[in-house]
This record gives structure tokens, sequence and C-alpha cells, in this order.
């Protein structure tokens, strides 16, 4: 025993490497958002989507996908299946008990039969000495908490793929009210076109190039309208219902919020379930290399038996029966083949160091990403309106001026084309607006619901 204690004790001063816990690797986060300005402050991360989502349909349609979407159903199960893993690994402290009845006749040369039986209770106990059972258990409680991360990584991108959609269906339903508009207009005007070549004011080829342009734009509306029929499968897909047209408000009715602040790095290490989880992943890798070194020292296993049974061919009466041991396992042969697992596990953690830091790189991006979007977006408003109270004008005098012969249709056309095509981007600068905003919340890592918070 003094033995076992001496050769335990030496591994150990070698071996503090299979003891030490878990600790996060320097990371460099500064300018992590490049341009981006950060503040110490709530960022949209931090709040929860009821509140950053607040048209009621897109609410329900947000609720629903989250009660029915199979990739986060799936995730839950997932979160399951790591639960009971990290329950497995916690159950190997404690000793293991079985149950193995035996009975059996023997004859020799004709003789009776002689009879024999047992009725033990086997168990058998391995000491922890080596972290070898706990770096097992912390592998597998990361790995809970990564799949954790996970499922709330699928439902971010769930609640901000629905909030994209929706968006883009608004998006999609007012350039078709615009485009509707204009071809009414245009239908007008060929008209009045018409009547003009009657009074010999214009001639066959300023009325041919307003009707081909007047179903050009007809035949855009159906291009508009086959897109919003793929959105709205898209977005039932999510819900996980059969296609259907999909209720909504509209775009100008949208209130997002206005103040983008994005936080400190810090805080987006503290909400982003993609680096948490990518920690997770390093972290399971550490436990793994520790668990890997643990297979280089001695294992103690306790084991006994205790009983009723007989001892043939003396009696056929049982008898109580127990037996312990003890067993020290030291590896010889196979040192080299462990010690090569060592230098595997300790290739994946770097590896996972490394996906650690790219993770940190890429979300950086993604929200200096979003950032520019958004700000950029803002900033064409106000030019976008004057553009098209500019091209408005336009339209109006170059309209005039052809009643009266001062100019031709083609001047007319252009303006009237670059007035609808300001209009257009006018609209799909507010989508873009939206969308930046929608993409920096699920950068920051927003997602979080009202149930969550009073957890």
């Amino acid at each position: 025993m003094k033995k076992i204690l001496i050769i335990c004790a030496a591994a150990a001063l070698t071996g503090c490497g299979i003891y030490k816990p878990y600790t996060r690797p320097e990371v460099t986060t500064a300018g992590l958002y490049g341009t981006a300005e950060t503040a110490d402050s709530t960022t949209l991360g931090d709040i929860r989507w009821q509140e950053m989502f607040t048209d009621p349909q897109l609410q329900a349609l947000i609720a629903l996908a989250l009660e029915n979407n199979t990739d986060l159903q799936s995730a839950g199960w997932r979160v399951k299946e790591a639960e009971a893993t990290l329950k497995s690994a916690r159950l190997a402290y404690l000793p293991s008990f079985n149950f193995a009845p035996q009975g059996s006749l023997s004859s020799f040369d004709g003789s009776a039969p002689s009879k024999s039986f047992s009725i033990p209770v086997t168990a058998s106990w391995q000491i922890d000495i080596f972290n070898g059972l706990t770096n097992a258990k912390r592998k597998a409680k990361a790995l809970y908490l990564q799949s954790k991360e996970y499922e709330q990584a699928v439902k971010t991108q769930l609640i901000s793929s629905v909030a994209n959609l929706y968006y883009t269906l608004l998006m999609l339903d007012s350039q078709y009210e615009v485009t509707e508009e204009t071809a009414a207009k245009w239908r007008q005007s060929v008209e009045t076109m018409r009547a003009m070549k009657e009074a010999g004011m214009t001639n066959e080829a300023g009325v041919a190039q307003y009707e081909g342009n007047t179903y050009a734009i007809e035949a855009s509306l159906h291009d508009i309208a086959y897109q919003r029929t793929q959105i709205e499968n898209s977005l039932c897909s999510l819900l996980g219902e059969a296609p259907h047209a999909i209720g909504r408000g509209s775009l100008d009715n949208q209130q997002l919020p206005d103040d983008l602040t994005v936080g400190v790095p810090l805080q987006m290490l503290s909400n982003r379930p993609d680096i948490r989880s990518a920690e997770y992943t390093l972290m399971q890798s550490y436990y793994a290399t520790a668990s890997a070194r643990s297979a280089l020292y001695p294992s103690i296993t306790l084991s006994g038996t205790l009983g009723w049974g007989n001892n043939v061919p003396i009696t056929d009466a049982g008898k109580l029966i127990w037996n312990a041991a003890g067993s020290l396992l030291q590896p010889i042969f196979n040192a080299n083949a462990n010690r090569a697992r060592v230098k595997i596990a300790k290739a994946q953690q770097e590896e996972s160091k490394l996906a650690f830091q790219q993770a940190l790189l890429n979300a950086g991006a993604e929200v200096n990403n979003a950032l520019v979007q958004c700000q950029s977006a803002r900033a064409k408003a106000d030019l976008r309106e004057r553009q098209i109270e500019a091209l408005e004008r336009a339209v109006e005098s170059t309209e005039l001026l052809m009643q009266h012969g001062s100019t031709t249709y083609l001047e007319v056309l252009t303006a009237q084309q670059s007035l609808l095509s300001a209009q257009l981007s006018q609209i799909a600068d507010r989508f873009d607006e939206i969308q930046g905003v929608v993409n920096l919340y699920q950068a920051l890592g927003g997602g979080r619901d009202m149930a969550e918070e009073a957890k």
C-alpha cells in the first residue's frame, strides 16, 4: 500500500496539468469592430426580441416559428443528449454494483450430479486520483453548455431570418404599389400621346415608345408578385407550415431602435452564442488533452463480492461468501501510444484555439458590416428624398414642355424612368436600413425572450 501511495505522489508532482481547470486564453479585442464607435452601455444585443420587433403580426410569426421550427426542435434534442452524457459522466464517480446469480450441475462417470450455486452482488469502484473521471465530467459539461449555446444560436438565427423575410415582403409590397401607380400613370400618358398624335403634335414613334415602356412596367408587376410568393413560401417553411399567404403590415409603419449602440467587444463575448460555443469547443479539447494525460498515470480500482453460495463438492448448504481486492494498473508497453494520444489531443486543442480566435474576428466583421449597412442607408435617406422631389419637378416640367412643343418625348420618358428608379431605390434604402438593424441585432447576440429573462 505504501508503494502505491509513493507512486501516486510522484506521478502527481509531474502531472499537475491534469488538475488545472480551463482558463480562457488571452485574446486581443482592440479594434474588433473596425471603425465602429463603441460604448459601455446597453446594446442592441441586450434587447429582448419582443421589444426589438414591435409589429404585432411579426411577433406572432416569430412566436409561431419558435414553436414549430424543426431546426430549433432538433437543437433542443441535442441539448437533451448532452445533458444525458453529463449525467452519465457524473455517475461514473459512484461504484458500480451488479447482481450476478450463477448455478451449475456437474457429474463424473455417471455419479450423482453435484450442485453449486452463488448469489453474489459484485462491486467495482475506480479511485479518481489523477482526475481521469473529473476531466471526462468537465468535458461533458462543456459539451452540454455548447449544445445550449447552439440552441440559442439557432434561435437567434431563426428570429432574424423570420424578421428579414417579413421585411422583405413589406419592401416588395411597397415596390409593387409604386410600380402599379406608375403603370397607371403611364397608361394615361399613352392616351395623352395618342391624342397629341391625332392633333399632329407628336408621331407614331413617340406613342409606340410609351406603349412599350408601359408594357415593361406592367410585366415587372408579375416579377414582383412572383418574388413575394417565393418569400412567403420561404417564411412558411421556417414556420413549419404549408405554403400560404402571410398577413402583414406596411413598410412605412415599422419602428426600430434608432440608437445603434454596440458595446465593447467583451460584451459581445458574453452575448453571442457562436462565440461561447467556440469557447466551449476549446474547453472540451482542453479537458480531452488533460484526460489523455491521465491515461499515462496509474489507475486504482477497488472491487469486491458479497453473496450466498456453496462450495462444491464439499456441501450443498449455502454459506455467506465475500471477497475484496484492490488493483493498480500502470501503462508500460502502451505508454507510447498514450503519449501519441496526448499529442493528438494537444494538436486538436490548438486547432480549437485558432477557431475561437477566428470566430472573434468574424464576429467583429459582422458587427461592423451591419453598422455600416444601416448607417449608409440612413445617410442616403435625405438625399434620396431630395432626388425624388427634383425628379418629380423634372417630369412635370418636361411634360409641359412637350405639350408646347419645346422638347421631345424622349426627355419625358427619361425623366419618368428616372423617377420610378429613384422611388424604388428609396424603398430599397429603407429596407437596407431595417435589415442592417436586424443583422446588427443578430451580430450582437440578440434573441432572448421574456420567459428566459424571468428565469
